[in-house]
């Protein structure tokens, strides 16, 4: 028995030896990351670029164009898609109203299941793996803590490539989108818009892959993945953190609070991000309501690090889950401010000929550890599940399209581009292959353009999909696994029909290679592979026969 209690003991303390071990190890790394940042300044006022004194006639005067994109938003978080947050408990009347007052895309699809991807489909119009960008840009340390850390309860380890990560770029902002790629605001720029960004960019921070540098005549914002909202110690904010997610422990420790303006030193925002940001939209809306502009408003809410005003936490007693909360007033907070948009453009006169765009980058995440973010749907931010990339996604210009429109075909972030090219009058590149299509003429005249009948493609190293007709097929190496939905009768994906309906199968597998000949390499190697389970959040403990997909990035 002595024997036993000292081999017991022994275990005990070799097991906080090595939890104190993996802590120490898991801080150098983020105070390796942290010590990438220059040092950060104090708030500086940005004097936007002044437009004419006097409005140009209206007539031939083309629209402002007017991109939001939220950053992991899940499809039950906004009140319009039947559920909302804590059953409705965080009503989103502002989001909904582009509903109301425009167009809703039912089958709205992202342009990819995680950030950085989306973001190049959307400002390329293209596939982002047609130009090698399948990977979002990230920190080597990132991936070595996600790809070393075993959540509690997960039954599937994530795997960090030591060999692979020696052939990426050692500075995360070399991982670009190449300078040759024809952006939204190249494009725009060509018509005579004046071409503002705003927040997230995600795309690349080397020379000649700066958003000041892909066609966006001034840029406020960040230029790596993120920033923290507020200071984590402020007296107005209110924090959650995710002891069971590497993700959260990893922004929360490296993650700055800063901007920056056409390349400037970096500096500290004014305040609560969000709101931050839309005070300086709101500014270079007046600054250019007298000449076209197209703007690209891309808040990092609500993804990680859960931070909430502590007004719009206050705001919300009856959430009685902390985490919930938090998110919650996060979503408050973002709904709000995307109001105050809208209320600006129709101040300045600009409401009627203004189109505008929202969506989100992709779905809510699984590392948050909420379980409801993407209902209806499975799956999470990270699985071609439509969780993961079935999207919000409306338009809203009262000059041109219908009130409380609904267009039933699927639609991708790739068509932003080519809408945003035929509303400006833009001809489209006839150099390069473009994947999206201009969806204005399905949506006016009654739609008498008709619906849309196409195949649709997503690609994340071992892990492909591909939409025609209705039908959804994706395919994964590990597990190896096929999934067929017939989305016309199983729009959540309830019923996998792959060994009931081979010849489907090789259908949309043959559409499947034919695309994804027509693609290249990744720029760069996928290093981290991540087990998701796609019925559950990270919190919940893996059960023998939950459905799970590794994703590349």
């Amino acid at each position: 028995m002595r024997i036993l209690k000292w081999v017991a003991g022994g275990a005990a303390v070799l097991a906080v030896l090595a939890a104190l071990a993996w802590t120490f190890r898991f801080d150098l790394i983020i105070l390796g990351a942290r010590m990438r940042f220059p040092k950060i300044g104090p708030n500086q006022a940005v004097v936007w670029a002044q437009g004419p004194a006097a409005p140009a006639p209206a007539e031939g005067r083309p629209p402002n164009i007017v991109f939001i994109l939220a950053d992991d938003l899940g499809f039950n978080d906004i009140t319009l898609n039947g559920g909302g947050i804590a059953g409705g408990a965080v009503p989103t009347p502002n989001i909904d109203s582009l509903a109301h007052d425009g167009v809703t895309f039912v089958n709205g699809y992202a342009g990819n299941a995680t950030c950085a991807p989306s973001r190049a489909a959307i400002m390329t119009g293209r596939y982002a793996t047609r130009f090698g960008f399948e990977f979002t840009p990230t920190p080597t340390a990132f991936s070595r803590v996600v790809g070393t850390f075993h959540s509690p309860g997960a039954a599937h380890e994530n795997r960090f490539d030591a060999a692979a990560a020696r052939r990426v770029p050692r500075d995360v902002d070399a991982m670009a989108m190449p300078a040759s790629e024809i952006t939204i605001a190249e494009m725009l720029r060509g018509r005579g818009y004046h071409t503002i960004h705003l927040g997230k960019w995600h795309l690349g921070g080397s020379e000649g892959s700066r958003p000041e540098q892909q066609g966006f005549d001034e840029s406020l914002g960040f230029i790596a993945g993120g920033s923290m909202f507020l200071p984590k110690d402020d007296p107005g904010v209110v924090n959650s953190k995710q002891s069971f997610d590497p993700i959260d422990k990893f922004l929360w420790g490296a993650l700055p609070y800063m901007v920056q303006y056409n390349g400037s030193k970096p500096f500290r925002p004014r305040g609560y991000m969000t709101d931050y940001l839309t005070d300086e939209a709101v500014t270079a809306i007046r600054a250019n309501r007298n000449r076209p502009f197209f703007m690209y408003l891309a808040y990092n809410a609500p993804h990680t690090p859960l931070q909430a005003t502590k007004a719009d936490y206050d705001a919300l007693p009856q959430i009685k889950d902390h985490r919930l909360r938090v998110y919650g007033a996060m979503v408050r907070n973002l709904d709000r401010n995307i109001g105050r948009v809208l209320a600006e453009l129709k101040a300045q006169g600009l409401d009627d000929n203004t189109l505008v765009i929202f969506t989100s980058d992709n779905g809510g995440a699984h590392y948050v550890g909420l379980p409801d973010l993407n209902r209806p749907y499975r799956g999470w931010k990270a699985t071609f599940f439509e969780g993961g990339v079935h999207v919000p996604f409306f338009m809203r210009w009262p000059a041109k399209l219908p009130a409380g429109g609904r267009f039933e075909s699927p639609v991708a972030h790739v068509d932003i581009f080519a809408t945003a090219a035929g509303a400006a009058g833009a001809a489209l590149p006839n150099d390069r292959p473009i994947d999206g299509v201009d969806l204005a003429p399905y949506l006016t005249a009654g739609g008498a353009a008709g619906g849309l009948d196409r195949t649709l493609y997503w690609r994340s190293g071992r892990y492909k999909m591909v939409m025609s007709g209705g039908w959804k097929l994706q395919v994964a190496e590990e597990p190896k696994a096929v999934w067929l939905f017939d989305l016309k009768t199983d729009p959540t994906e309830r019923r996998n029909l792959a060994k009931a309906n081979p010849e489907k199968v090789r259908e949309l597998t043959a559409a499947l290679t034919r695309l994804d000949g027509q693609m290249v390499p990744p720029l760069w190697p996928s290093v981290l592979s991540g087990a998701i389970a796609i019925d559950h959040p990270l919190n919940v403990a893996d059960k023998p026969g939950d459905e799970y997909v590794y994703w590349d990035n």
